[in-house]
């Protein structure tokens, strides 16, 4: 019986540190989009003030 205590630990103890190999994984992929999203977010804004800009600059003219 005791022996199968200790695999059992040994098992959960494996078990333990894949997921915290999992989880390590998933938070660098979540920082990873999260740096990626907010480029394109500042893109976003960047292209909405070009765009304006350039109504403005139509509105002028005419």
């Amino acid at each position: 019986m005791r022996d199968k205590i200790k695999n059992r630990i040994e098992e959960l103890k494996n078990e333990y540190k894949l997921g915290q190999e999992r989880l390590t994984e998933l938070e660098r992929q979540i920082s990873g989009i999260r740096e990626t999203m907010l480029r394109i977010s500042g893109a976003i804004q960047v292209l909405e003030e070009m765009d304006a800009s350039e109504e403005k600059e139509e509105n002028t003219d005419s």
